[in-house]
């Protein structure tokens, strides 16, 4: 047996997808350990290899490859556990990461903290160096500054430097040299630059990046090291592959060496899940909904193609990183509800996590989830929990919900209908964050439904939003660890340019043959295919802000290609903002290549459905506004041709899909249950 195995780490489950060659999938869920994520790993494994009726040395012994989705780098970030990081820059710019870009993040709110940097000034050194912006050598490098500042860092005990001088991105030559030797005189220690991490134009999003890559770097390196470590001594000898926020695959030294680049690792898996069903024919526009046990991610697929950002911020760090636009919600299965400051009921963004989870897990957490309150509701089978290897304890959630129905003076069920309402209206407005906001309509998109709650709530979401179709795929608990499979390998590069006036096309094309040679050598891992596609950071003269330009099919040779530059970006400006200046000059900022390595496919065999019509396994007891009696369906069993009406339940062993009033529900053939919506919104 051959086989690939996906393993996508949460706040709350591991999960492992193992797709056998030939056809067949298995699924298991096992709890995250946040001390040490590759406990839940092998955990999770050892699962999967019981399922499949093997040991763990006969599963892993039979990969292929491996693909890991991690939250290490997040939760470093976001609780501020990160490596004792120290900061080297040019004489006169040691706070560009502390005074950020001069604006607030919530620019109107004037009691707002600050972020704190992640590298204190007393760790922030100037040396005496600088490199002007077209790259010549204004002040030479000083030794004897240089080593001042790395015996200081050295007696602070660092475990990380950043070197971030001065348009480095135009001549990394003295980063290059302060790097070499910050490793001669602390062996060691985590070295990153800024022209390597992003060397592109603008001080605070290079600077901030490098910091955070530092920061994280040695705790992604113990982390991976530790796990790959493990994976070997238990029978793997393959490559690890980790996703990266750009929705493509690297090897572990390439995800230790860019650290900042798993800060979106694991919802990069959904996303990538998206664009395969997209392929297998769901729709050519989706977005993605996915509802863990701490958060739910939204990103939207156009046209089979997802959307890149280079403008997110973890825990007040800006990663200025290629990373897919995923907008991020506190909100998940274990978010507490609670009343605020003004006696409302809200929902999150604080979680019961993993330890202790939500009360009905039965590991000692007090507060009110939307677990707990699903379960109150009915929505939740207490004995099917995880395929019945776990039975929640329904006392225990009824309690915790009715302590906070006391506290907002109503019944304990309407108590758990608010907080199921609130979550619901919280997670479509954040559909409409990734939609509206930037000018999309929601409603002419398939709500793809993944994630172990979300099938409880998409109906609801898709009806506030006004959104006709829902698809939840049988295994929408692990779409993100099945989606990991579906990932190729990929190395994201970008190169400024920086001049304004007439495009320099010979520069241009300089750099983008540099960036191939360094794009192909970092995949020298990877023994296959490899496609490039070129796109450019682009802005008018007078703007402050670029939009990205797909070059795909442009000829770089052509002696007319500064012409066919600024014609691709004034089609582009005009078709986000509905205009373009064609008698202003065009300004070519980054220039960037992605490097695509093409995995061999993996196997998916057609859905096993059943012939014949499935009855209802069950009838439970559901609130809906009043309590009623509804049809529980198994997912497994149901037809391909079959229709079900809501309201009902269709239940897999890790996925309960809610159907509400006038909700319809057909299993389409290649395994994703379709869902037509009443677009009324109905009580809880």
């Amino acid at each position: 047996m051959i086989c690939s195995i996906g393993i996508d780490v949460g706040g709350t489950f591991t999960d492992i997808v193992v797709s056998v060659a030939g056809g067949g999938t298995i699924v298991a869920k096992a709890s995250t350990t946040p001390a040490d994520q590759s406990d839940g790993v092998l955990n999770g494994i050892a699962l999967a290899a019981e399922r499949l009726g093997l040991t763990v040395a006969d599963l892993l012994g039979s990969a292929a490859r491996i693909v890991h989705g991690t939250t290490v780098a997040t939760n470093a970030l976001l609780e501020g556990k990160v490596a004792r990081t120290g900061m080297l820059t040019t004489t006169g710019h040691r706070d560009v990461i502390e005074m950020r870009e001069g604006l607030k993040p919530d620019r109107y709110n004037l009691r707002m903290t600050p972020p704190r940097p992640l590298v204190p000034r007393a760790l922030r050194l100037p040396v005496t160096e600088r490199i002007r912006a077209d790259g010549s050598v204004e002040i030479p490098l000083d030794t004897a500054s240089l080593d001042a500042a790395i015996g200081i860092l050295r007696d602070a005990g660092v475990q990380s430097v950043a070197v971030c001088f001065l348009h480095s991105w135009r001549n990394p030559a003295h980063e290059r040299k302060a790097a070499a030797a910050i490793r001669a005189r602390l062996p060691g220690v985590y070295v990153t630059t800024s022209s390597e991490v992003l060397p592109q134009i603008k001080e605070f999003e290079r600077f901030s990046t490098a910091v955070a890559n530092a920061a994280v770097g040695p705790v992604i390196e113990h982390y991976l090291g530790r796990l790959q470590s493990r994976l070997r001594g238990a029978g793997y000898d393959g490559e690890l592959l980790v996703i990266l926020s750009h929705g493509g695959v690297a090897s572990v030294a390439e995800a230790i060496r860019l650290a900042a680049g798993t800060a979106l690792s694991g919802p990069a898996g959904g996303v990538a899940a998206a664009v395969a069903l997209v392929r297998d024919g769901l729709s050519p526009d989706v977005i993605g909904f996915d509802m863990g046990g701490t958060s739910t991610d939204i990103a939207v697929v156009r046209n089979g193609q997802p959307t890149l950002s280079g403008d997110k911020a973890i825990g007040g760090s800006r990663i200025a990183l290629p990373s897919l636009d995923i907008v991020t919600l506190g909100a998940g299965g274990g978010s507490i509800g609670k009343l605020d400051r003004s006696g409302l009921l809200a929902v999150g963004p604080e979680s019961a996590g993993a330890v202790p989870g939500p009360a009905c897990y039965g590991q000692g957490g007090s507060g009110a989830t939307v677990t707990d309150a699903n379960l109150v509701l009915g929505y939740l089978d207490p004995a099917n929990f995880l395929g019945g290897r776990r039975r929640l304890d329904l006392d225990a959630a009824t309690a915790v919900v009715a302590r906070l129905a006391a506290d907002l003076g109503i019944e304990t069920a309407e108590a758990a209908a608010g907080i199921h309402r609130v979550v619901n209206s919280r997670m479509a407005d954040g559909v409409r964050i990734a939609t509206v906001r930037r000018g999309v309509d929601p409603r002419r998109f398939t709500l793809l439904a993944f994630g172990g709650a979300a099938g409880l709530h998409v109906t609801a979401v898709a009806a506030e939003l006004g959104i006709a179709r829902i698809a939840v795929p049988v295994a929408a608990s692990v779409l993100s660890a099945w989606g990991m499979l579906k990932t190729d390998p990929r190395v994201e590069l970008s190169r400024g340019q920086g001049q304004s006036g007439n495009l320099d096309t010979t520069g241009l094309r300089s750099a983008f043959a540099a960036m191939e040679e360094e794009g192909r050598a970092r995949l020298a891992w990877f023994d296959g295919e490899v496609a490039l596609r070129r796109s450019a950071d682009m802005r008018y003269g007078e703007q402050v802000f670029e939009i990205a330009v797909p070059l795909d099919g442009l000829d770089l040779e052509s002696p007319t290609l500064a012409t066919d530059l600024a014609d691709r970006f004034h089609a582009a400006h005009e078709a986000l903002y509905t205009y373009a200046l064609r008698d202003q000059e065009v300004v070519l900022v980054n220039a960037r290549l992605s490097v695509i390595g093409r995995l061999p496919p993996v196997e998916r065999g057609a859905a096993d459905t059943a012939t014949a019509d499935a009855a209802p396994k069950a009838r439970r007891r559901i609130f809906l506004g009043d309590w009623i009696d509804v049809p529980v369906f198994d997912f497994g069993a149901v037809s391909e041709k079959q229709r079900i009406l809501g309201p009902a339940l269709v239940e897999s062993d890790t996925t309960t899909v809610l159907l509400r009033p006038g909700d319809t529900a057909c299993l389409d053939n290649r395994g994703w249950l379709d869902v037509a919506i009443d677009r009324r919104p109905g009580p809880a």
